[in-house]
């Protein structure tokens, strides 16, 4: 409880400096545009020739890159479906690489507004899957009536669901402690990653994982933990706005996304929802054991909806 009540004084004197994130303009510059490393990236193999009706638009968490889709891409495009894997601003870069600094600063809002980009130039509405941050942001897509159906794969919480459980804040505790990380790229270590996302992943696949793991917007974190104290409302959802289906999908056992947070967006939708909560499973559905048995349980839900 000492680390809680630490964090919020934390936090909440960071608030008297900082109201919300000081990131830029949502829109990128030019010299992000020109730039490889810092646009999003359509995935290189994608078959063009299959059904826009079929297409299943991936969009990865914190830390990560559209590697974290291997398996799942794998999966769908053997169910028929064309699958886009897409690279969140400043995130395409070597894990061992120093992070661009302006990662630090980028919001919600900026990866919205490059996945927006990217999904308007499909020939039309994808079935959007987001996994942990992905999957607040593909709340944020779907809101902007962007989507078929949405698929949210233990997805962080939009503002109005209070997530800082004592497993989260546990989570980014090293991050939390350290000044001014709202404006500065965060890291996870690998004993962080272990206890937030990997701890039901086989031991020698656990540093596999980490391995590729990079660094995350302190920001972006900021508008998701901390939505009371961000002048923005980056993380801002009106459920009203999505009328498409929802698939919502939680592990028992999940620590950075627990399932009673994860329920509670499910209940944001319910209009719309499926909820589906897997024991035996935490935060990292796409790759832990018996990964196949959830992805079979959406390709079933997905067959239901077209």
């Amino acid at each position: 409880m000492n680390h809680i009540a630490t964090a919020i004084i934390l936090t909440l004197s960071a608030a008297v400096l900082f109201s919300g994130c000081t990131s830029g303009a949502i829109e990128q510059s030019s010299d992000q545009t020109a730039s490889k490393k810092t646009t999003p990236g359509l995935s290189s193999n994608v078959d063009s020739g299959k059904s826009e009706d079929k297409t299943i638009f991936m969009i990865h968490g914190m830390f990560c890159g559209p590697w974290v889709w291997d398996n799942y891409k794998t999966f769908f495009e053997k169910k028929g479906y064309r699958c886009v894997t897409t690279t969140l601003r400043f995130h395409d870069m070597d894990p061992n690489d120093a992070p661009n600094p302006q990662l630090g600063t980028t919001s919600l809002l900026d990866y919205a507004a490059d996945l927006e980009k990217e999904i308007a130039k499909l020939d039309g509405k994808p079935i959007i899957m987001g996994h942990s941050m992905g999957g607040i942001l593909a709340q944020i897509l779907g809101s902007r009536g962007l989507a078929k159906s949405l698929v949210l794969l233990t997805p962080a919480s939009p503002s109005g669901i209070n997530a800082l459980k004592y497993s989260v804040i546990k989570s980014f505790w090293s991050n939390l402690a350290t000044w001014g990380f709202w404006e500065k790229p965060m890291h996870l270590s690998f004993d962080d990653a272990v206890y937030a996302m990997l701890h039901l992943m086989p031991p020698e696949q656990q540093q596999e994982v980490y391995s590729q793991f990079g660094y995350e917007s302190g920001c972006a974190g900021y508008e998701i933990g901390f939505w009371l104290l961000d002048s923005k409302d980056a993380s801002r959802v009106n459920e009203s706005d999505v009328t498409c289906p929802v698939l919502v999908i939680s592990g028992k056992e999940d620590r950075l996304t627990p399932a009673s947070v994860v329920k509670k967006v499910a209940e944001k939708y319910e209009s719309v929802s499926t909820y589906i909560e897997f024991e035996n499973h935490a935060h990292w559905v796409v790759g832990e054991p018996d990964w196949e048995n959830i992805a079979e349980h959406i390709d079933s839900w997905l067959i239901k909806q077209s």
